[in-house]
């Protein structure tokens, strides 16, 4: 595991939390890839394999993102209705 993943898991930051800013990272790595194929001609790039696999990625990133999100306000939710 990456030293500053270490790092965050002493000094005490959720797991979702931790998740939530490496998905957000992983999103921005992955629209700068997809951003260079724009800058060349968008019809001969539109459906290589590179480019599909890329957009694939994003959707996954994108969907378990949103996760984080639900799971942290559920998880909120259920500690400010239980005070635990």
């Amino acid at each position: 595991m990456d030293e500053r993943l270490h790092l965050a898991v002493n000094m005490g930051v959720s797991g979702t939390d931790i998740l939530h800013g490496e998905l957000k990272n992983l999103m921005y790595e992955t629209e700068q890839a997809l951003a260079e194929y724009t800058n060349h001609d968008e019809e001969q790039n539109d459906q290589t394999v590179d480019r599909l696999h890329l957009e694939g990625m994003l959707d996954a990133y994108v969907k378990v993102y949103q996760l984080t999100y639900d799971l942290s306000f559920a998880i909120q939710d259920r500690i400010r209705l239980t005070n635990r």
